[in-house]
């Protein structure tokens, strides 16, 4: 635990005063998406997930890499909301896909679209004080289109009501995928209560035992990869890792396979503690390395005209472990050409070695 604490601190700490914390960040979301589905023994290209993720894929997508991609949206939501965010009700409701539009703000916008068609002030004004032009020929005739408005109205707040009723049904799901008697509200609730019971825990220990109980637990039948998102987005919550979100999916990687799934507790949260420093160890190599390429790519920027592309070039690569010459020129808003032209003024290596597209990268 003393190891986990230390390392994620330094981690941290350094990144909270890096020039490139932001590109850090981005590019650990696509390992650590990747290192989920490995765990799980599917194996998934970081080059083909930054490619769909761009909308570039050069082949049809696998179900392995549009669930890699699921987990990178996660990580991406869940590290740019508040650090409380994921671990409240609203949070997991929409983690595991249930969010929609609430009931008031629908009630908010049939009200005022009501307001609108009905124009309910009792004295013909509207809301806004301007007088609401009325027959004056004959009071009957008056009365009679305000109660065809009112009927209009009323039609219009049910019609949009049934429409949000219907859009927030959930739909039935198929017996040969879930197990219909899996109860994941009383699941989750149970998995709540064991992380409320860790808050005099230290940070670390406390994740551990929050990713342990997920996969011990289950609340969802098909997300285990969502219990180690929630146990680093509880380090972020407890303060312990304010500059970005631990990748405990690519720490719990470099733990070798017959240590990784111990059968009793204390061994489990020992593995949970381990991956912790491992993430937050590689995650100090990797952001020394990225930062020595920057310092040496600048040098090749510097004294360069104010309307050059190369520092937004240098920039964007920072975000991404590869880029290709299309994911550039939509970025720079450049044609292919000169950004493969950018690529040769930096003096960047080719990094996927495939002969059907070309990608560049900082390694």
């Amino acid at each position: 635990m003393a190891a986990a604490e230390d390392a994620l601190a330094r981690l941290d700490e350094r990144l909270a005063k890096s020039p490139i914390r932001d590109g850090w960040v981005a590019r650990t979301h696509f390992n650590d998406a990747c290192a989920s589905l490995w765990l799980e023994g599917e194996l998934v290209h970081l080059d083909d997930l930054v490619l769909h993720d761009a909308g570039m894929d050069v082949r049809t997508p696998t179900h392995e890499l549009t669930r890699a991609h699921t987990l990178l949206r996660a990580r991406r939501r869940i590290a740019d909301a508040k650090p409380d965010w994921a671990l409240s009700a609203a949070g997991l409701t929409s983690l595991r896909g249930r969010g929609g539009r609430g009931r008031e703000e629908g009630a908010s916008e049939r009200d005022e679209e009501g307001d609108r068609l009905g124009l309910d002030g009792e004295d013909g004004e509207a809301d806004d004080g301007e007088l609401v032009e009325q027959a004056p020929a004959d009071e009957r005739i008056a009365e009679m289109f305000a109660a065809v408005d009112a009927a209009i109205a009323k039609a219009d707040r049910t019609l949009a009501g049934d429409a949000v009723a219907r859009a927030r049904r959930v739909p039935e799901r198929d017996p040969l995928v879930y197990d219909l008697d899996w109860d994941e509200d009383e699941r989750l609730d149970a998995w709540r209560a064991v992380v409320a019971d860790t808050r005099a825990l230290p940070p670390t220990l406390a994740a551990a035992v929050a990713a342990d109980a997920w996969s011990v637990i289950e609340p969802l039948q098909h997300a285990l990869w969502l219990g180690r998102l929630l146990a680093a987005a509880l380090l972020r919550e407890r303060g312990k890792s304010r500059a970005h979100l631990p990748c405990l999916h690519d720490g719990l990687k470099a733990i070798p396979r017959e240590r990784r799934r111990p059968r009793d507790a204390a061994g489990r949260l020992g593995v949970q503690l381990e991956a912790i420093a491992a993430a937050a160890d590689a995650g100090l190599k990797d952001h020394d390395r990225w930062l020595t390429a920057r310092t040496l790519l600048a040098r090749k920027v510097a004294g360069r005209r104010s309307t050059s592309r190369l520092p937004a070039l240098l920039d964007y690569l920072l975000t991404r472990p590869i880029a290709s010459a299309g994911m550039i020129a939509a970025e720079l808003k450049i044609t292919p050409r000169a950004a493969q032209d950018l690529v040769g003024e930096l003096g960047l290596r080719e990094a996927t070695g495939r002969g059907r597209y070309r990608a560049w990268g900082i390694l």
